[in-house]
């Protein structure tokens, strides 16, 4: 892959060519080449207000419509052509990293040749880039465009966010100029920085190292005691950061289960307890899935539903209803979306003539449920009342609203009243 051409000689400031068109780059799958290019297109997806928006910058992306790119600290700026004669401009910005932050990352770099190695051919090592935060999470940047278009991104920040992902594509420096520091600026430093330590090591002598006496060393003499146990930290480690290489294990994958272990292992350590013990390896995957944000809205989350869902033969859409559920209730909300049961006399009976006393008199009981057309409340074995609605007439339903003691309140907090 070439490296991108700079038209400024300014370390500080660098301007690109338009690249050209790409047709088939429109298509769903990753935008970019490397791992940090598509870091960088998920940070805007991930907070993205409107897919349909994201499709279209995509295509104008692919299509050519992004023009020259210019590059300062914390900000990305182009003009972007739209459906108008003349282009629009458009800016990306994003935080610029302290002198702190800078010491931090170059001090790693210089301490590992082979990460300069690595920069020097392109490429950028995971480890390097989460020293300090160098990639950008969801919400750190910013779009702002000249069009009338009010959408977080419009299509034309969108264009400009996937084209500058085919920048980073081809050299990562671009990501460090966006944080606050050129190309040459960072080898400089680099350079000095190797220089100190290879002279620290060439003055530094080695120590003496103590003797002991033979006899001395094998005289019989009391064990000493054993140290007590190091602290309960106050909470689980985080887990390293695992690279993306071709025919290894999901890096999304590792990290969730090394995440999972700690927080587990943590917990027994804490109370003697495995609080996922218990759980069937479907009751573990919604849990899983449950924890993790987006919902199954961005695309490691839908990979994350994919492989959680067909691990334990249910459809994604399963997973998703049962997530609903987990997020509603825990275990017991989960068991109230799969399991009919029989209730004893007593709250049940109570449930009907209280919602027709508070002018809800339409519905209907089978079992543990309560229903009329497009909603429906559900008895727990926990003495719970959980509300699920459906369009009319579809019996599709999906947990809504917050458990309560009272049918009535779950009904209300199901109406949003």
């Amino acid at each position: 892959m070439s490296a991108p051409r700079a038209s400024r000689h300014d370390d500080r400031r660098r301007t690109f060519p338009a690249l050209p068109s790409r047709p088939g780059a429109a298509d769903e799958g990753d935008f970019a080449a490397s791992w940090w290019g598509n870091a960088w297109v998920e940070s805007m997806e991930d907070v993205a207000l409107d897919p349909a928006r994201l499709r279209r910058g995509r295509a104008y992306a692919s299509g050519g419509h992004v023009d020259a790119i210019t590059v300062t600290p914390g900000r990305v700026m182009a003009y972007v052509h739209g459906s108008r004669p003349r282009p629009y401009r458009t800016e990306i910005r994003l935080r610029t990293l302290g002198d702190g932050d800078w010491e931090d990352l170059l001090d790693a770099a210089a301490a590992r040749p082979d990460h300069i190695a690595a920069l020097l051919d392109k490429d950028m090592p995971h480890a390097l880039a989460a020293t300090a935060d160098l990639l950008p999470t969801a919400g750190d940047l910013t779009p702002d465009c000249s069009c009338p278009d009010d959408g977080f991104p419009c299509k034309h920040a969108a264009a400009l966010c996937y084209q500058t992902a085919r920048l980073l594509d081809e050299d990562p420096f671009v990501l460090f100029l966006m944080r606050g520091r050129g190309e040459h600026e960072i080898l400089a430093d680099l350079t000095r920085r190797n220089a100190t330590r290879s002279a620290a090591e060439r003055t530094t002598a080695a120590p003496p190292m103590p003797t002991v006496d033979a006899a001395t060393a094998l005289t019989p003499r009391p064990a000493r005691p054993l140290p007590p146990p190091f602290p309960l930290p106050a909470n689980p480690g985080r887990p390293p950061v695992y690279p993306h290489t071709p025919g290894a294990p999901d890096p999304l994958a590792l990290d969730l289960l090394a995440t999972e272990a700690a927080a587990r292992a943590h917990t027994f350590l804490a109370t003697g307890i495995d609080p996922v013990a218990g759980l069937t390896p479907w009751q573990d995957a919604v849990r899983l899935a449950a924890a993790h944000p987006g919902s199954g809205l961005t695309a490691s989350t839908r990979a994350l539903y994919r492989d959680l869902a067909a691990g334990t033969d249910h459809s994604p859409m399963d997973l998703a209803r049962a997530v609903a559920a987990w997020r509603q209730g825990g275990l017991a909300g989960l068991s109230v979306l799969e399991e009919p049961w029989d209730p004893p006399a007593g709250p049940f009976d109570r449930a009907r003539p209280a919602l027709m006393a508070a002018d809800f008199p339409h519905f209907r009981p089978w079992r543990n449920r309560l229903s009329e057309p497009s909603l429906q409340l559900r008895f727990g074995r926990d003495g719970l009342w959980y509300g699920y609605e459906s369009d009319r007439d579809r019996e599709d339903w999906w947990p809504r609203g917050t458990p309560d003691t009272d049918p009535v309140g779950a009904l209300t907090a199901l109406l949003g009243r």
